[in-house]
């Protein structure tokens, strides 16, 4: 098959109906009962519930009709990719956060990602249960969108914030399900930092948004729980990076599970190295 390469103007074409798509999923996954679902356990000891895959369906039916010969790397199905990618390809999170669906709570999202040479271009992170969306085309900018059901409301244009001034406080973006000592450690060197709860990739939106400066992840992290956070953080004026400040890759080896070691999203990229 002749690899595709998507750039921006085409990526651009694409945005309405991916954001069609995810808002799709979202309600599959609403319309799961989440007292009576099964929940499965996989190798790696993550759970996954009939929601995930029941969205997971419904991208895949709907990228193969968009843009069929475009291949995908989604978290349900990783026995189909063959990295690694030379061009483009959808990087996809049916449902990320499921332990945050499972125990009951919304914060957890649907996340599609097209990353081309090894970048994420264009991200779409949606949270179903609080009806918003962060979506961003790096080079073009980033959007924040509610929505009920399948009604999707106007696009409001996004920004991340500046470096907070000398003695301000940071705020950080830290998971309710994920904590490890590094990334506590790496948010106390903050000045007075504070620290915001949130789960899933709903913190890549924090930041986008500008309501949050920095989100550390210190632990290990897969690829589709990170690309599109990546693309709409980076749309939004931001960057993300690796635990040392390099620049993140995507979609190229598999013999490393798909595993991210760590990464910061930083709201200025003049914080980038601020340590």
């Amino acid at each position: 098959m002749q690899v595709r390469i998507i750039e921006v103007e085409a990526a651009s074409g694409l945005m309405e109906p991916l954001t069609a798509l995810v808002v799709k999923a979202g309600e599959a996954i609403l319309a799961v009962n989440r007292a009576a679902m099964r929940v499965d356990g996989k190798q790696d000891g993550s759970p996954v519930t009939e929601a995930d895959l029941a969205a997971d369906r419904i991208i895949a039916d709907g990228l193969a009709q968009l843009a069929g010969d475009v291949p995908t790397l989604s978290e349900e199905r990783t026995q189909l990719a063959a990295p690694p990618f030379q061009g483009s390809f959808f990087l996809i999170d049916p449902l990320d956060g499921t332990k945050e669906f499972v125990a009951g709570r919304d914060e957890f999202t649907v996340n599609l990602a097209l990353v081309t040479r090894g970048v994420p271009l264009l991200g779409i992170v949606s949270a179903p249960a609080l009806g918003l969306l962060w979506r961003g085309i790096v080079g073009r900018g980033a959007e924040r969108l509610r929505f009920d059901g399948a009604a999707i409301g106007d696009a409001e244009p996004i920004h991340t914030r500046k470096l907070p001034a000398p003695g301000a406080p940071w705020v950080a973006a830290v998971s309710r399900s994920h904590g490890d000592p590094k990334s506590e450690a790496f948010i106390d060197n903050r000045p007075n930092a504070l620290r915001k709860t949130c789960g899933s990739a709903v913190k890549f939106g924090r930041i986008a948004e500008g309501s949050a400066d920095i989100y550390p992840r210190f632990g290990p992290t897969s690829e589709w729980d990170v690309g599109a956070g990546c693309a709409v953080v980076t749309a939004a004026g931001g960057r993300v990076t690796d635990g040392k400040g390099g620049e993140l890759s995507f979609g190229q080896r598999r013999d490393t599970g798909f595993i991210i070691p760590e990464f910061v999203a930083w709201g200025d990229p003049q914080a980038v190295g601020c340590y």
